[in-house]
C-alpha cells in the first residue's frame, strides 16, 4: 500500500468534509474534496484517487448515480467506492452494492470505523492489485516458456527432418550413382565399339555388289543408311543425359553434407546451385505458373569457413519463399502481364572487406508488408495459410546466420517491388558455435 494514499470525499456538506478531511488528514491520508457527484466524476478522473468516500445524498445527480457512472468509465471503475450515509434501509444500501460499493459508513460518523473501513479496504486493493500484478508476471512467464518449449520442439523436428532428409538424399545419391557410373564410363567403350562397326558396315557397303543374296537383302531391310546416321546420334544423347544425372547425384550429396556436420572450408557457390537443382522442378514453366528465371551474378569468393548443410537450409528455405510469393503474384496476374513481367529470383555474392561474404537473395514479387516486416524472423509467425507452413523457416535460419555462423540476415521490401534477403557471415569462424 502507497505511504499516502489519496482519499477523494465527496459530499455537499462543508462541515461534513471538514469533519472528514481532518480524521484522514491526521491519519497520514491525502486528502481531495467534492461537493457534488459531476465535480467528483471529473476529479478522480484526473487525480485517480485511491478511495472514494461518496455522499449519498447531493443535489444534481446523487451518489447513486455518481457511483454507477464512476463504474462504467474504464479509468474509475476500479476505484472502490464507500457511500457515507444517514440511510439505514436495507434496500438502499443493497442498491449501492449492486452498484458497486465495497462498504457504508453511516453518520454521524465514528472516527474510529471510518479509519478502519477505509484502512481495510485500501489494504484488500492493495492487495488485489499485488495479486493481478503477481497473476499477470507469472502468466507472462509461462507463456515465455511455453513459447520456448513450442521453439525448441519446432526445431527439434525440423532438425530431425533435416537429418532424415540428408541420409535419405545420401542414400539415394549413393544407390544412382554406382549404376549410372557404370553405364556412363561403358559408353566411352560402346562409343569405340559402334565406330568400329560403323566403319565395317561402311567398308561392306563399297563391296556389297559382290556379297551374297542374302546379305544384301537383310542389309536393305535393316536400312543401314538410318542406323549409320541415328546411332552416333543416340548415344551422343545417352552420355549427355547419364552426365545430367551424375551432376544431380553430386548435387544431391552437395546439399546433404553429412560428412560436413562441422564447421569446414567450402564453396558457397556450391551450395547455393545444389539448392536451385533441388528446386528446379518449381522454377521450370507449368501449367500453373509461368517460368521463374535465376539470375546469378557471383563474384570471386575464397572457400569459406561454415557449417555447409546448415547453411544450405538457410538457402533453401529463402528460395522457397521467394517461389512462394512469385507463383502467388503471377496466379494474381494475367497471361500478358506475366510475360512482360516474368517472375525472376536474382542472387548476388560479393566478398566484403577479405573477412565477410554476402549473399543477397532477391526477387520481384510482390514484398513484404511493412506491418508485417518486424515480425518475419519472430517463431511461429507466417503468413501463409494454416497447413501452408510452420512459422519456423525464417525464424531457425536466422538462428542458423546469427548464432551458429556469428553473422547476420537482414532483410529488404518495398511492397509492391519485391524483397531481398541479405546473409553475411565471416570468412572464418572465430570459435566453434554451440547451438
Amino acid at each position: 500500500m502507497k505511504d499516502n494514499p489519496l482519499i477523494l470525499v465527496v459530499d455537499d456538506t462543508r462541515a461534513n468534509l471538514e469533519v472528514v478531511a481532518e480524521v484522514l488528514g491526521d491519519a497520514g491520508f491525502e486528502v481531495a474534496i467534492a461537493t457534488d457527484g459531476e465535480r467528483a466524476i471529473k476529479q478522480a478522473t484526473i487525480s485517480q484517487p485511491d478511495l472514494i468516500l461518496l455522499d449519498v445524498m447531493m443535489p444534481g445527480i446523487d451518489g447513486f448515480e455518481t457511483c454507477r457512472r464512476l463504474k462504467a468509465a474504464p479509468v474509475t471503475c476500479d476505484i472502490p467506492v464507500i457511500f457515507m450515509t444517514a440511510l439505514s434501509d436495507t434496500t438502499d444500501k443493497v442498491r449501492g452494492f449492486n452498484l458497486g460499493a465495497v462498504d457504508y459508513v453511516t453518520k454521524p460518523f465514528q472516527e474510529a470505523e471510518l479509519l478502519a473501513r477505509v484502512t481495510t479496504q485500501l489494504k484488500l486493493r492493495h492487495l488485489n492489485q499485488t495479486l493481478e500484478q503477481q497473476v499477470e508476471q507469472r502468466t507472462a512467464e509461462l507463456q515465455c516458456a511455453l513459447q520456448q518449449v513450442q521453439q525448441s520442439q519446432v526445431q527439434l523436428v525440423q532438425s530431425e527432418k533435416m537429418a532424415l532428409l540428408g541420409q535419405l538424399v545420401a542414400g539415394v545419391a549413393h544407390e544412382i550413382n554406382n549404376p549410372v557410373n557404370f553405364i556412363h564410363g561403358n559408353l566411352a567403350h560402346v562409343q569405340g565399339y559402334t565406330d568400329d562397326v560403323l566403319a565395317f558396315v561402311q567398308l561392306y557397303q563399297q563391296h556389297s555388289a559382290n556379297a551374297a543374296p542374302e546379305l544384301q537383302k537383310a542389309a536393305a531391310n535393316l536400312d543401314l543408311a538410318f542406323i549409320q546416321e541415328d546411332l552416333p546420334k543416340t548415344l551422343a544423347s545417352m552420355k549427355i543425359g547419364t552426365q545430367r544425372i551424375c551432376d544431380i547425384v553430386r548435387s544431391l550429396r552437395n546439399f546433404s553434407r553429412l560428412d560436413e556436420a562441422e564447421c569446414k572450408s567450402v564453396d558457397i557457390h556450391e551450395g547455393i546451385n545444389s539448392t536451385l537443382l533441388i528446386l528446379q522442378h518449381r522454377l521450370k514453366n507449368t501449367a500453373e505458373h509461368p517460368e521463374i528465371q535465376v539470375i546469378r551474378e557471383y563474384g570471386q569468393l575464397p572457400p569459406v569457413e561454415c557449417y555447409a548443410g546448415s547453411l544450405n537450409q538457410v538457402f533453401m528455405n529463402i528460395l522457397a519463399n521467394a517461389i512462394d510469393a512469385l507463383e502467388e503474384l503471377s496466379a494474381q496476374r494475367t497471361y500478358q502481364e506475366n510475360q512482360s513481367q516474368p517472375s525472376q529470383i536474382t542472387i548476388r555474392t560479393t566478398a566484403i572487406d577479405h573477412q565477410w561474404v554476402q549473399v543477397a537473395i532477391s526477387d520481384n514479387g510482390s514484398g513484404i508488408p511493412k506491418e508485417v516486416q518486424p515480425r518475419i524472423f519472430n517463431p511461429f509467425f507466417t503468413t501463409k495459410p494454416a497447413g501452408k507452413g510452420t512459422g519456423m523457416g525464417m525464424s531457425i535460419s536466422h538462428q542458423i546466420i546469427t548464432e551458429k555462423h556469428q553473422g547476420k540476415l537482414i532483410c529488404f521490401s518495398t511492397p509492391g517491388k519485391g524483397a531481398e534477403f541479405i546473409i553475411q557471415i565471416p570468412m572464418q569462424q572465430q570459435f566453434q558455435a554451440t547451438s
